[in-house]
């Protein structure tokens, strides 16, 4: 069996957390599969939304790792964040996209949708599938109704520039895996950067 990722996992560099969360496994009430695209956003970073302070919307990126950070886009769509980093620095890592795994007929009735490609490619999407929602917002990631394994093996990550944003948007703190069906959107070749892991 696949080590389960605990919440020391989430402790460190939100920069060193999304590129190996890159081939982990997601599940939500047994739902969900690999984990094939996210961002990371520092707190230092103008496009988090804890750039400014803390607030009502966003308090959960500034408690303790390892927590659920879910808002609302443009009123529209649910996205899931993994809060990174010690208490108080707010920073969290986007989930983009999964390879569905787990659960595939219901996420389909949910979506709407036949091809497993456009489940969850998309933050949006992959909350719908999994049936995410605001009352998610600051669960724990080591306790059901979620369940996070570690990936095994090597994977060949990528990065490149940030997806729908106007803000340090020439980060290349996008990941993906390469050569998967399965991303919200594919990676510029001219843009694309070897991910290299931290020594």
């Amino acid at each position: 069996m696949p080590k389960r990722i605990k919440r020391t996992f989430f402790s460190r560099s939100v920069h060193e957390v999304a590129p190996d969360l890159i081939g982990a496994t997601l599940l939500f009430a047994s739902l969900g599969g690999r984990i094939v695209e996210v961002e990371a956003y520092h707190h230092t970073d103008p496009a988090a939304h804890s750039f400014r302070g803390e607030t009502a919307r966003n308090a959960v990126m500034f408690g303790p790792p390892g927590y659920a950070y879910v808002y609302r886009s443009y009123g529209m769509h649910w996205c899931l964040n993994f809060v990174c980093e010690p208490k108080g620095s707010a920073s969290a890592v986007l989930i983009r996209a999964l390879e569905p795994t787990a659960g595939i007929a219901t996420m389909r009735r949910r979506r709407g949708v036949a091809d497993e490609r456009l489940l969850c490619s998309g933050p949006g999407r992959l909350c719908q599938a999994l049936g995410i929602i605001g009352k998610h917002n600051g669960l724990p990631l080591e306790e059901a109704p979620f369940a996070i394994f570690a990936r095994k093996g090597p994977v060949e990550v990528v990065a490149g520039p940030r997806i729908g944003i106007t803000k340090a948007a020439e980060k290349p703190w996008r990941y993906g895996l390469k050569g998967s069906r399965f991303l919200s959107k594919p990676f510029s070749p001219a843009a694309i950067v070897p991910h290299r892991p931290p020594r």
